[in-house]
């Protein structure tokens, strides 16, 4: 074994996934403060996890085509590693492949699909029966980590686990406040209406309800945001605001860039989104609108800011579970406007 123990986690699905792992990493790194602890990750997240406080190392899957192949190809860049455990947050084939073939002694995954058989350590957690938040199911896994290693479990960490220096905070907001002539005070609320697809949205009409309907005794200043071929969304959505303060900000220098915009916001809105998940990190106020389909809910995919800095809607249960049309867009604005607007 090393001298200093090497651990690999990974978590190599979308964005929210990844944010939604940041508990757990945060829990082994405060049971464990000793361990080289690296993450393996798909190369669009892995800017975010080079600033994740809890990491040493980032190691950026291949995603060659096909899991035999990537399986291959992922076992060479670990077997040099030497990890003495991988902890899989996100079980896969060819990610289970690579770390039997590559050697690690100690190997832990969720119970669940062919993968598994790659793991001398499992741990059954039926996660389609979306019982808990996708965060607490990787906690679980990390708890079971330390449990087999005689670990004292530390306390899980708060919320945020994403911070930026607040002084650069500061600066960059009156930057962005000048360049797009918002006054100082008036409430800043970021409005993310693309989504990755993963699960049903409210149509931009509804958004452009929900941010007609918000008040505050300081004033609204709407802020639409947009990823990577986003922007067409965006500005269709800010057609729909003529006579209201609003500002498109496209998101073109990498997610960093964008999470640290996020470290201003007074209340970021979307839909069940990744950078609804990098806002929570931050521990910013977030509203979230949520389908009630099992693999989909507002409990599954329940964001990590505190439980005070958290809202969520979702269609009545009259309604379809997709059925978004049906969420009362006007209601949520009251409820936001009180919570995180006064």
């Amino acid at each position: 074994m090393n001298s200093t123990p090497k651990i690999l986690v990974i978590r190599n699905d979308k964005l929210g996934d990844f944010m939604l792992a940041w508990p757990a990493l945060a829990l082994l790194r405060a049971s464990l403060p000793e361990v080289h602890m690296a993450v393996l990750v798909p190369a669009y997240t892995a800017p975010l996890a080079e600033i994740c406080p809890s990491i040493n190392e980032v190691i950026t899957d291949p995603k060659e085509r096909g899991d035999w192949r990537n399986g291959r190809a992922l076992a060479r860049l670990l077997r040099a590693q030497r990890f003495d455990a991988v902890i899989t947050l996100f079980s896969r084939f060819d990610t289970g492949l690579a770390v039997w073939s590559a050697g690690i002694p100690y190997r832990l995954a969720p119970a669940t699909k062919l993968a598994q058989v790659f793991y001398n350590h499992r741990l059954r957690q039926r996660r389609s029966e979306s019982v808990k938040p996708e965060y607490a199911y990787n906690v679980d896994l990390v708890n079971v980590f330390l449990q087999d290693h005689g670990t004292p479990q530390a306390d899980l960490p708060a919320a945020p686990y994403l911070r930026f220096n607040e002084t650069e905070t500061r600066t960059l907001e009156r930057g962005f406040r000048q360049h797009y002539g918002i006054a100082t005070g008036r409430r800043l609320v970021f409005v993310h209406a693309g989504h990755g697809g993963s699960a049903s949205n409210l149509s931009l009409t509804q958004f452009a309800q929900l941010i007609r309907s918000l008040q505050s005794p300081a004033g609204v200043q709407v802020v639409l945001t947009a990823g990577p071929g986003e922007a067409p969304q965006a500005q269709a959505l800010a057609g729909l605001l003529t006579g209201l303060p609003h500002a498109v900000y496209q998101s073109d220098k990498g997610l960093v860039e964008f999470a640290r915009h996020l470290q201003f916001c007074d209340v970021f809105i979307s839909g069940s989104t990744g950078p609804l998940h990098i806002a929570a990190a931050l521990n910013r106020c977030t509203a979230a609108f949520y389908p009630r389909r099992r693999s989909s809910t507002a409990l599954r995919w329940k964001t990590i800011n505190d439980e005070q800095r958290q809202l969520a809607f979702t269609p009545p249960e009259a309604a379809g579970g997709d059925d978004m049309g049906a969420v009362d867009v006007a209601a949520a604005a009251g409820e936001i406007s009180r919570r995180f607007l006064n």
